[in-house]
């Protein structure tokens, strides 16, 4: 397979990916932050390849998911000993309409009117830190697909595996954002 069959293919490849994991985001994104960092760049070069995705860091916690304390999933990311910063989920408490309001405006962020002496952040971040994020796979299942869509050859010629390839893509942008 030459070069540049080899690049178109990867290229399809990459706008596969991109469209089905933006459409995947359209059902579950609230800001559109993550939808609109997505990036990827893709290479042919004689004896390999290269392709790379990016976006937002919690990105891959979306994609991935969490374990909780509580509730454990098959990620390689946990909560252990620190909860999420109340804080962080303010912009999403107004998106999602949870924020209180009185006469159609917003309140503060405390509900002790209703009895509470915690924030609704709180309370949110304590579920978070105890249940974890369910996986969604936005990312891993457009993917995998498109994958399979890769030509034969170039899957033998170059022992591309899916799990392989989206680990290296995982632990490279990982490494962006300052972790080992």
């Amino acid at each position: 397979m030459d070069k540049e069959l080899q690049l178109e293919a990867l290229e399809e490849f990459r706008d596969f990916v991109i469209s089905h994991a933006k459409n995947n985001l359209k059902l579950k994104s609230s800001s559109g932050k993550l939808r609109d960092s997505f990036k990827a760049q893709v290479k042919v070069m004689p004896n390999s390849i290269r392709i790379f995705f990016e976006f937002e860091e919690y990105g891959w916690y979306q994609d991935k998911g969490v374990s909780g304390v509580r509730q454990k999933y098959n990620t390689p990311f946990s909560y252990k000993t620190k909860m999420p910063p109340p804080s962080n989920l303010d912009k999403w408490i107004v998106r999602r309409g949870l924020a209180p309001r009185e006469k159609g405006k917003f309140t503060g962020r405390s509900i002790d009117s209703v009895g509470f002496r915690k924030s609704i952040q709180f309370l949110i971040a304590r579920s978070i830190f105890y249940k974890g994020i369910k996986p969604s796979l936005w990312f891993t299942k457009p993917f995998e697909n498109a994958v399979k869509l890769l030509p034969e050859e170039m899957i033998d010629a170059y022992g591309l595996e899916a799990e392989k390839m989206l680990d290296t893509i995982m632990k490279e942008n990982m490494k962006n954002y300052g972790y080992k």
